[in-house]
């Protein structure tokens, strides 16, 4: 604690350092330079501009530290929300990471957890709809409901309705807090607010069941194989429009050891090269597990390469990955799933 707060005075020593050296310049000139004790026109213009470009220096150093401070802030509270996933999870191999679209910006709205429950590991990834505080109000809403849900509910349509319940409050407590005057229930919120939402869940036997709305579905990697893990037309994404009624989740047949899943979010797949070409994904994903076993590390890092030579270092949107692989050393064979390969197939 001692060091922690000798860092932090130190740094705030050092922030000082700027500000002062301006005020020892004006001071410097105004005490030391003979012209600026004159009263002639000439010297009065000379003194104003001196000062002028003192206080603009001031003025941009004052908010450098005030946008630096902000971003070490607002980073804090993001490695909060989206905490770091372990390197492994009852049996699964773990390895995520998020890309900015802004060198300085921190707040962005993708989400990603994965948890172990007694119904299986369930895992959420998610976009919300724009950047800045607001999307991470609502990311903060959607993962505290997901990481308090996936314990309680058996079912992961019920888990998804829990998900559709927390966005709904938020987005009611946004409006009346951006709107105080209208009063009441808004009928509509936050207008075109919206989470693409992808829950899977796989259980002890390799089996995933799946829930999508609006998400791009994820890719099964296997030695020398990458593919879509199903064709399913997906659901609505959360906020627009209500869930229907009935929410079975989409049987992906099973994770076999040593297969994985890559997941993402639109800002992976949608970039694009200087002449408007979209990141080849599945090229690259068939190239990084193209010899030897899967490893979620190096397919992370060849997708994450590729993704920034592609769009030159500069991406136009914030992309989220993750990937997770079985490293069971057994499945239960009860009941009979078919592999998760052949229903893709099959949906074709």
């Amino acid at each position: 604690m001692i060091r922690v707060r000798a860092g932090l005075s130190h740094k705030r020593l050092l922030s000082l350092g700027p500000p002062l050296a301006w005020g020892a310049l004006a001071t410097t000139f105004k005490l030391a330079c003979p012209l600026a004790q004159q009263n002639g026109l000439r010297a009065r213009i000379v003194t104003s501009a001196v000062f002028f470009v003192v206080g603009t220096g001031l003025v941009l150093q004052v908010r450098r530290a005030l946008l630096r401070e902000a971003r070490e802030v607002a980073g804090a509270a993001q490695r909060v929300l989206v905490r770091p996933l372990p390197g492994r999870v009852a049996g699964l191999n773990l390895a995520a990471t998020q890309l900015s679209a802004d060198r300085g910006a921190v707040i962005g709205g993708d989400l990603y957890e994965v948890i172990a429950t007694e119904h299986g590991v369930r895992i959420v990834m998610g976009d919300v709809r724009g950047h800045g505080l607001a999307a991470i109000g609502t990311v903060a809403a959607v993962l505290g409901s997901f990481r308090e849900a996936v314990h309680d509910e058996p079912e992961l349509g019920c888990v998804l309705r829990r998900l559709e319940r927390a966005l709904a409050r938020h987005l009611r407590e946004r409006a009346r807090g951006e709107h105080p005057s209208a009063g009441g229930e808004p009928d509509h919120p936050v207008a075109e607010e919206f989470v693409t939402v992808l829950l899977l869940e796989i259980r002890a036997d390799g089996e995933v069941r799946v829930l999508n709305c609006g998400h791009p579905w994820p890719y099964l990697l296997g030695p020398a194989r990458a593919e879509p893990l199903t064709r399913a037309e997906p659901l609505p994404p959360l906020g627009p429009f209500p869930l229907p009624a009935e929410l079975p989740a989409v049987s992906c047949g099973r994770l076999l050891p040593g297969e994985a899943l890559f997941l993402h979010t639109d800002g992976v797949e949608d970039a694009r090269d200087g002449q408007g070409r979209f990141f080849p994904l599945p090229a690259v994903l068939a190239g990084a597990v193209r010899t030897g076993p899967v490893c979620p590390q190096s397919v992370l890092r060849a997708v994450l390469a590729a993704l920034l030579r592609h769009v030159r270092g500069r991406p136009a949107d914030d992309a989220a990955l993750l990937v997770l692989r079985n490293d069971r050393r057994h499945v239960v064979r009860e009941p009979p799933v078919e592999p998760v390969g052949h229903r893709a197939h099959r949906l074709t």
